[in-house]
């Protein structure tokens, strides 16, 4: 095993240093994602920012070794899907993709001489994106919320918006949490920023427009949180920070609970949030009300 592990390994090194210096994140129009859903293996390319990449950590080959068995299963019984899920990736100069996530698939589908690969592009959020957003604010208020545990809710679950089930975006279709638009509609009155975020790569336009076609528009998204990404290698901790500095007063709302901290003091002040599903949102405006009172 040590030999193809370190044939591979200088085939990374030399595909980081390949586009060290010159590599830049592109935005991808909605109908280039729409319809690239495979591309060629040697057009993906590691993120240098991504601990498979990182010579003190790397490729763990046990993993690699396991896709290898899958693809090579799949192609035994005649399939072209050799897993569940694409590769997500991000459009980049000066060609190709970079790849988010999914490196030891792709490793698996190079050392297996698998010439094409299912991926999906999306548009992730980068440090630039960030200052961008903050730059068209001028509160110094904001809420935060998790996308995928708070705002979107398990298919099947009753108190939801009314969905629309042939939008072309599928965040659309994603169940939300019934109240979500109303109450991030009071949270702008009050004057109040909307910052979600989420550890899924979704593409921010995509999570703005979800927001925008029900007239509850967000301040900022911020999209694979807590991972490393080519433009941001110390990962969420740097995001936050940028963000966190904007602000004087901050509320996290989760399913059960409202934090409010306070930068310039320290403080902080919880409160329990016990209605019903239904009542949710009702509750946190009562709250709220209750510290402007």
């Amino acid at each position: 095993m040590a030999g193809p592990a370190t044939k591979f390994e200088q085939f990374l090194r030399g595909e980081i240093e390949k586009y060290r210096g010159v590599a830049v994140p592109l935005r991808a129009s909605l109908l280039e994602r729409a319809l690239v859903r495979r591309a060629k293996t040697e057009r993906l390319h590691p993120n240098p920012g991504d601990e498979f990449s990182m010579p003190e950590i790397g490729p763990n080959y046990e993993i690699i070794s396991r896709y290898g068995s899958e693809i090579r299963e799949a192609i035994h019984h005649g399939e072209k899907r050799y897993f569940s899920e694409p590769i997500t990736v991000e459009k980049m100069s000066p060609d190709g993709y970079m790849i988010l996530n999914g490196h030891h698939r792709w490793a698996a589908c190079l050392r297996n001489g698998i010439g094409r690969i299912r991926v999906s592009i999306v548009n992730a959020t980068h440090e630039e994106d960030i200052r961008s957003m903050l730059q068209q604010t001028d509160n110094h208020r904001r809420v935060t919320l998790d996308l995928d545990e708070v705002v979107f809710r398990p298919e099947g679950d009753k108190d939801v918006e009314r969905r629309r089930p042939f939008a072309v975006r599928p965040l659309e279709r994603r169940p939300m949490r019934l109240g979500i638009p109303a109450l991030f509609r009071f949270f702008t009155d009050h004057g109040y920023d909307i910052w979600v975020y989420t550890k899924q790569y979704y593409s921010f336009d995509d999570v703005e427009h979800c927001f925008n076609r029900r007239r509850a528009g967000v301040t900022g998204v911020v999209t694979g949180a807590g991972r490393k990404t080519v433009t941001d290698p110390s990962g969420a901790g740097k995001t936050e920070k940028l963000i966190a500095d904007k602000y004087e007063e901050t509320l996290h709302i989760d399913n059960g609970l409202l934090l409010k901290t306070s930068r310039k003091t320290g403080g902080f002040e919880e409160f329990p949030l016990k209605g019903t599903a239904g009542e949710w949102s009702r509750e946190i405006m009562d709250i709220v009300q209750g510290m402007k009172a």
